[in-house]
C-alpha cells in the first residue's frame, strides 16, 4: 500500500451525536465482542462515553480528513501513564490504516501530558490489533489475565516507545 493511500486522521472531542453513532457499529466476529451498548443504555447506566463527564474528560472522536467518524479513542489517567483505548469504525479495520490512526491518538496523548508513559491494553488472540501497535511503534512489554464480560482472559500490555513519534 503506498503511503499516499492512508487517510490522514485527526482527534477531536467526542461528541453525543458521534458517541451515538459509535453504540451502532457492528464488528465481525471474533471483533464482535468489541461492539457496544445502544445509545440509550449507555446514557441510562452513566457509564463510558455515555457519562457527559466522563466523555469529556476521557474521549475523543478520531477524524479523517473530511471530518468523517474515522474512530474513537479513550485516554484514560492512570498514576503517570496514560492508557489508550482504541475502537474504528468497522468498515474501516483490516485496510492497513491502524498504525496511522493509533499514532493520531498518540499524538493528541503526548500534547496533553508529555511526561507520561502511554500503554494500551490487547487480547493476546488479536495479531491484526498487535500487528498494528507495533508498527506504531508499542512493545509488548507484559503479559497477564484479566476480567473481561466473557470471564478472565489473557492480554498483553504494550508500551509507545517515543522514539517513534
Amino acid at each position: 500500500m503506498s503511503h499516499l493511500s492512508v487517510p490522514y486522521f485527526h482527534t477531536a472531542p467526542l461528541n453525543e451525536q458521534q458517541a451515538a453513532q459509535i453504540c451502532e457499529w457492528v464488528y465481525e466476529p471474533p471483533y464482535d465482542i468489541y461492539g457496544w451498548m445502544s445509545w440509550e443504555q449507555m446514557q441510562e447506566l452513566g457509564i463510558e462515553f455515555g457519562d457527559p463527564e466522563l466523555r469529556e474528560q476521557q474521549y475523543l472522536a478520531v477524524l479523517d480528513a473530511d471530518g468523517g467518524l474515522a474512530g474513537f479513542a479513550q485516554l484514560f489517567p492512570l498514576q503517570n501513564t496514560i492508557r489508550l483505548g482504541i475502537g474504528m469504525r468497522p468498515e474501516l479495520c483490516g485496510n492497513g490504516y491502524g498504525a496511522e490512526f493509533t499514532l493520531a491518538i498518540v499524538r493528541t496523548a503526548i500534547e496533553r501530558n508529555p511526561e507520561a508513559e502511554i500503554d494500551l491494553e490487547v487480547l493476546t488472540w488479536n495479531q491484526r490489533a498487535i500487528r498494528t501497535y507495533q508498527k506504531a511503534g508499542f512493545q509488548i512489554t507484559d503479559t497477564y489475565t484479566r476480567r473481561t464480560p466473557d470471564g478472565m482472559k489473557p492480554f498483553y500490555c504494550m508500551v509507545y516507545t517515543k522514539q517513534h513519534s
